[in-house]
């Protein structure tokens, strides 16, 4: 009972000493803007859960063994980021091969395409003469000896050597001048593009066999979280099997079910609230992205998907989560009158959000007293967010500046605003 009569008389000295303090510093600058009225459609609140837009179950596109595996479940990773490396040896062995057989191939293409070096016409040249004349000396060498055939002066084994050497020679010397053709003209455009196919054949096992080499790295589709490691180092997995899983969260689905008759009210991109039980502090602000237009056919309810960015806390992390749970109002009804404050004017984090309601003072309008006034808030419409307490059209709420208010603190209006006009600074992240 005397510990009780104690405490009670320092918490009166420590509210006497506060408001002291307030009065010792003046009156708080604040900015105001006021509430007003507008028809808006009644909203309901439905459950739902942070879903991620984006899911991947990575799986490996080839056999092999495990020889890293560098992430954890968790950790953040950005598109294109090794997940998994397997084990290449063997095949780059066999890449190294097929590009120096590659290698082979084109230089063989390449002396085609070049034809003959001028080298190697000369030498022709000079062999087709030689055989032209060895032609030229063996025919005049049978003329002469046939004449002396005509006479009985030689026998018939020298006529028929004198003759077969003569064609011989003759023969020689056309082949000569094949050759010589041949090494002027080059090679075959037939043999040039037998000899391109061969190239293009082997240029297309490298780029299978580094196709394969790329797919041992396996690796994410985009960025984001990894969830789920369904392998570690030194284990084999085989073509098609799991090894990771990895989800998006830069933006976030509220998925929710919304019963038949309500349904026809929700329009695709109309602004959505949405809390977070876990997050007390703040107030989400999304847009209907997806309407399923397939119904849950004994709950006669409908998936409604609200996509909201999400931002990221001073550790690291996303902070929203996939798999929280959430509640989203969504308009349900027909219009009627209703009171909206901008978003800024709201104070989370208590029992029950509440506004600051500048009271004036009697000589001077631009001073006053910060009076707290207990809302339910509704439906949202761009900045503004619908609320219900005691509160009239045209009176001045705290927009900045009310995250350090006590009440019947003296204020000073430094400020008026538009309800809707976009935050400069807030201590309250409002969250769109």
């Amino acid at each position: 009972m005397r510990f009780a009569t104690v405490l009670v008389a320092a918490l009166a000295v420590l509210i006497i000493n506060a408001q002291t303090v307030c009065a010792q510093r003046g009156p708080a600058p604040v900015a105001v803007a006021e509430v007003v009225q507008k028809d808006l459609a009644s909203g309901q609140t439905f459950v739902g859960t942070v879903l991620p837009i984006k899911r991947s179950v990575i799986g490996s596109a080839v056999g092999g063994r495990v020889a890293e595996f560098p992430v954890n479940e968790g950790d953040f990773v950005k598109a294109k980021q090794p997940l998994a490396q397997l084990l290449t040896n063997t095949i780059k062995l066999e890449v190294a091969a097929e590009k120096a057989e590659l290698q082979l191939r084109k230089h063989e293409l390449e002396e085609m395409e070049n034809g003959s070096r001028p080298d190697e016409i000369k030498r022709a040249r000079a062999l087709m003469q030689a055989a032209r004349a060895e032609s030229e000396y063996q025919t005049k060498r049978r003329k002469r000896l046939e004449s002396l055939y005509a006479r009985k002066a030689v026998n018939d084994d020298d006529i028929q050597q004198v003759v077969s050497e003569s064609i011989r020679a003759d023969e020689l010397y056309e082949e000569a001048q094949s050759a010589y053709q041949l090494a002027v003209e080059g090679p075959r455009k037939e043999k040039i593009d037998q000899a391109r196919a061969r190239v293009a054949m082997q240029q297309a096992l490298v780029d299978e066999l580094e196709s394969k080499v790329v797919k041992h790295t396996i690796i994410t589709p985009f960025d984001g979280y990894v969830v789920a490691e369904h392998t570690e180092v030194g284990q084999w997995v085989n073509s098609g099997e799991l090894v990771a899983e990895v989800i998006a969260l830069d933006q976030v689905d509220i998925s929710v079910q919304v019963l038949e008759n309500h349904v026809p009210h929700v329009r695709l991109g109309m602004e959505v609230r949405v809390e977070v039980p876990a997050i007390p502090n703040q107030v989400f602000t999304g847009k209907v992205a997806l309407i399923v237009p397939q119904a849950d056919v004994r709950a006669r309810t409908f998936p409604v998907k609200v996509r909201l960015k999400n931002t990221i806390t001073k550790d690291g992390g996303p902070l929203l989560k996939s798999g929280m749970l959430a509640r989203a109002v969504l308009p349900t009804g027909p219009q009627q009158s209703a009171l909206l404050v901008s978003k800024d004017a709201l104070v989370l984090g208590g029992p029950t959000p509440m506004v600051y309601v500048v009271d004036p003072a009697a000589d001077n309008k631009k001073q006053g007293k910060a009076r707290p006034v207990p809302v339910q808030v509704g439906v949202a419409q761009g900045r503004l967010i619908q609320v219900k307490g005691d509160l009239k059209p045209g009176q001045q709420v705290v927009i900045r500046g009310n995250e350090r208010l006590r009440p019947g603190q003296d204020v000073v209006i430094s400020e008026v605003l538009s309800p809707d006009a976009e935050p400069k600074s807030k201590a309250i992240d409002i969250k769109g």
